[in-house]
């Protein structure tokens, strides 16, 4: 999975994982700077934070020692498929500690669950802790990217830096969809 995929021409590419960070960039976007790794080549504090098999919120509360919080930047919904670009901050000092780019399907939530998320208050981590949502999470790719001024004023970085991420597939346990994920960290 090592180097840089060309997901508009990459044939093997059928899916493209990161779709929900194209929302954010918009629907053209080709210059995305993005080189896929694997784990053991990354370092070790984004390893840590990336490389699981669990959502982020609960692994970014952990780290960050304290509540995170949702900051959405951007937004869209299409019937049952909202996707949306946002921040997590830590509460006490409202530091990015993540961007994420999210396609979030709202079918399969009770009436509450799809409230909460629409609502756009809390990550979407906290809201499937919260009301207890059975689910599993599905890592499908590791990246380094070359971020660019948007996600530099987001993330509190700079133009040009590298950054790391994950893309990631939450399901129910019935295995169909509940959301595609575009992580990316800021420096730590």
């Amino acid at each position: 999975m090592s180097g840089v995929v060309d997901l508009s021409t990459d044939p093997a590419t059928r899916v493209d994982i990161l779709a929900p960070l194209r929302f954010f960039y918009g629907l053209h976007s080709a210059d995305l700077r993005v080189t896929f790794v694997q784990p053991s080549e990354m370092p070790d504090t984004e390893r840590w934070l990336l490389v699981h098999d669990s959502d982020m919120t609960p692994r970014l509360t952990q780290h960050h020692g304290g509540k995170i919080i949702l900051d959405v930047h951007a937004r869209s919904r299409l019937g049952d498929y909202l996707v949306r670009a946002s921040v997590l901050r830590r509460e006490s000092d409202n530091a990015s500690v993540e961007f994420g780019a999210i396609g979030i399907h709202l079918e399969g939530f009770e009436e509450e669950t799809r409230r909460l998320i629409l609502e756009g208050h809390i990550p979407l981590g906290g809201v499937l802790e919260l009301r207890k949502v059975p689910h599993s999470s599905h890592p499908s790719g590791y990246f380094r990217i070359v971020i660019d001024h948007r996600l530099a004023d987001l993330l509190g970085g700079r133009e040009g830096q590298t950054l790391y991420g994950r893309c990631n597939e939450l399901r129910h346990l019935n295995g169909n969809p509940l959301a595609e994920v575009v992580e990316v960290l800021p420096e730590p």
